[in-house]
């Protein structure tokens, strides 16, 4: 991929309907993405079924979901979950009485962890169990819901599987230094991805991350076919990142979030997509905007390419839906500080001969760096000081407004899709939140 290649027009294609099938492959845990696809499938009257990723009992086992835990995760999906745990990743698999990889990490301390090393040999017997275990999984998956997705109806696959870290304590004290470290606390991440912790978090986040669109793609196959053979259609999204146009200047620039750790693992699930599509499968790849969510609030920083969003409503014409959007954002701010001055420190952060370097598309994903931790991390906590309470930021408003607009312009765009990998930057986003507001 040599330049982004972004949608933007507003689509307006939709071939779902009453009867269609909607697949959410991941499970939904509290607000997301995935909300604005479900909310879309909802409208066009699709049936929507879910799978889960399981849970671990006290031994570490994977299990199926309890009645109860089962009637919970199908109120929150709004439609029937298949109770096959699709737990993805090797972290915790490993051949029988045998150590799992996240056993073999947990003598590893804040002092050893660059030297130590790990049995790759192993490592590999581990990553076979847990690939094998998880396409087991997708077959039983795909046989029941086979039964549920009817001849000549459509249906729409979406992928949300991401993540890999396994859970070790050194790994939370590693991660707040490269993420949230400056000055004596800074770490760089080239330091983590050259070590033995780094390169499995990296073969877990490809399995977790990418793989799984791999596995999607293929373990459907045989529906795809029945349906295609029947006159029906099938799609298939998944959820990249691979940096955002904002306005820089007044003009819509890419820029990115440094560093991004998972950054080759999309650029996997990329080169998955654009694989598919050769073989004449719709499957597309939707680069999104940066947004703060419960998994995102480690990487501080990464909310600050939100900001110029509320620019870009202006300029795509949004006209007083979009002016009481910017007095929503006064609001939150304390008395004394203007939404003006705030916007004025992201135009400085951005000008900065430090965030001008990182602005490489055809290098990333690059490594941090003392500097710009101390410029990101320092904006950050400038801004974040500008508000009444840290409870209730700018940057919600914001990541409400990019998922409202992300799932309309998934959903439209899948019924026909430009192609494999597609970036929805703030131009487009306004664009459709526009729409939708006039």
């Amino acid at each position: 991929m040599k330049a982004p290649i972004p949608l933007r027009e507003v689509p307006q294609s939709n071939i779902f309907r009453k009867g269609d099938v909607f697949v959410l492959f991941g499970e939904l845990f509290g607000r997301g993405y995935a909300n604005g696809l479900i909310n879309e499938a909802r409208k066009a009257g699709m049936t929507i079924v879910g799978v889960t990723v399981g849970r671990r009992d006290e031994n570490n086992a994977l299990r199926a979901l309890t009645a109860e835990e089962l009637a919970t995760a199908e109120a929150n999906l709004g439609g029937r979950i298949i109770n096959v745990p699709l737990m993805a990743g090797f972290d915790l698999d490993a051949p029988a009485g045998e150590p799992t990889p996240t056993d073999l990490l947990a003598d590893m301390t804040l002092k050893s962890w660059q030297d130590d090393k790990l049995d790759w040999a192993h490592i590999e017997k581990c990553r076979a169990v847990g690939v094998k275990r998880f396409k087991d999984s997708v077959a039983r998956v795909m046989s029941e819901l086979d039964g549920m997705i009817p001849d000549g109806s459509n249906a729409f696959f979406a992928h949300t599987m991401a993540g890999g870290i396994p859970k070790v304590k050194v790994f939370l004290a590693i991660a707040n230094r490269i993420y949230k470290g400056r000055g004596e606390r800074f770490l760089s991440s080239g330091a983590l991805l050259d070590s033995d912790l780094g390169k499995l978090i990296m073969m877990n986040f490809d399995e977790v991350t990418a793989n799984t669109f791999q596995h999607l793609i293929e373990g459907s196959a045989a529906i795809r076919a029945r349906l295609e053979k029947a006159g029906g259609q099938v799609r298939y999204s998944a959820y990249g990142y691979h940096g955002t146009e904002i306005l820089i200047d007044d003009r819509y620039q890419w820029q990115t979030y440094t560093n991004y750790t998972q950054g080759k693992a999309k650029m996997r699930l990329e080169r998955i997509a654009e694989d598919a599509w050769k073989q004449g499968v719709k499957a597309t790849v939707y680069n999104c905007p940066e947004i703060r969510t419960n998994s995102s609030d480690i990487f501080v920083g990464v909310e600050l390419s939100l900001f110029p969003l509320l620019k870009a409503l202006k300029k795509e014409q949004g006209g007083a839906w979009a002016e009481a959007q910017w007095q929503a954002c006064r609001d939150v701010l304390q008395e004394g500080h203007t939404l003006e001055s705030l916007l004025q420190k992201i135009d400085a952060y951005n000008a900065s001969d430090v965030m001008k370097g990182f602005r490489n598309f055809e290098a990333w994903p690059m490594p941090n760096s003392a500097e710009l931790a101390e410029v990101m991390i320092g904006t950050s906590d400038e801004i974040t000081k500008m508000h009444k309470s840290r409870d209730a930021l700018v940057t919600d408003v914001l990541s409400s407004l990019v998922l409202e607009g992300t799932g309309p312009l998934m959903f439209h765009e899948s019924s026909d899709p430009a192609a494999p990998v597609l970036w929805l930057n703030h131009d487009v986003i306004a664009k459709q939140l526009n729409s939708m507001h006039r």
